[in-house]
């Protein structure tokens, strides 16, 4: 059994889980502080989520195909991004980012505005504010937006396959070599290939759970203190 849908799996959900904890809480602070437009910029940052993940492959690949503008940039450079395994990042990126922004929204908005007003008027910068005061409380949130961007990217098939394509030992990844094994009917290694998505989907949502578990008994256990 070749390992290396494996390996490009952690890869590329390793490296989209990156991208998408600093894209993600950045658009989730901008979209929280927005006074206009609030509504169209969360659903245009939200639509990977619910849109078929073969459209939004579909989309990546008129934007950064050969034939489009910055397709055709690209290549003055050398550059080419469809069927790489820099497209199977930036398929995972797309699909998963919505996951991190949603809940690093959703932590930074049930932050208390008071702990902020107090940071400003000691004279705390933003920036430090946004690192010491906001992340710290949210972080919570903000964990969950990792698992579930990490997760999301690790079972992501359908952008994949449209954008980056299924080469193996390039761009296979787990997802896509069940795909691969079916079509070959080769059942035992898509069954394999099957439970390993699950095991390692399942492994990191029970540890985020553990680790969210145990931050709130010494929240509490402070508290009591």
């Amino acid at each position: 059994m070749d390992l290396m849908p494996l390996l490009i799996t952690l890869e590329t959900a390793a490296a989209a889980t990156v991208a998408t904890f600093f894209a993600g809480i950045g658009l989730a602070l901008a979209v929280v502080r927005m006074r206009r437009f609030q509504g169209l910029a969360d659903a245009i940052i939200t639509l990977p989520m619910v849109l078929p993940p073969t459209v939004v492959g579909f989309f990546l690949l008129l934007a950064f195909g050969k034939r489009s503008a910055i397709g055709k940039l690209l290549l003055q450079f050398d550059i080419t991004l469809v069927f790489t395994w820099k497209a199977t990042v930036m398929a995972a990126i797309i699909v998963s980012l919505p996951l991190m922004y949603r809940t690093a929204r959703g932590a930074f908005e049930q932050m208390d505005a008071n702990i902020l007003a107090a940071a400003r008027t000691l004279g705390v910068s933003e920036w430090r504010i946004f690192w010491h005061v906001l992340v710290p409380n949210a972080k919570a949130g903000i964990l969950a937006g990792l698992v579930l961007s990490f997760t999301r990217a690790i079972g992501e098939f359908g952008a994949t396959i449209m954008f980056a394509g299924n080469i193996p030992g390039v761009t296979q990844t787990m997802s896509t070599a069940i795909y691969a094994a079916v079509q070959a009917n080769d059942y035992d290694l898509a069954f394999k290939w099957a439970i390993a998505v699950v095991f390692f989907s399942l492994f990191f949502v029970v540890l985020m759970n553990w680790i969210i578990a145990r931050s709130n008994k010494r929240g509490t256990a402070r508290i009591g203190a």
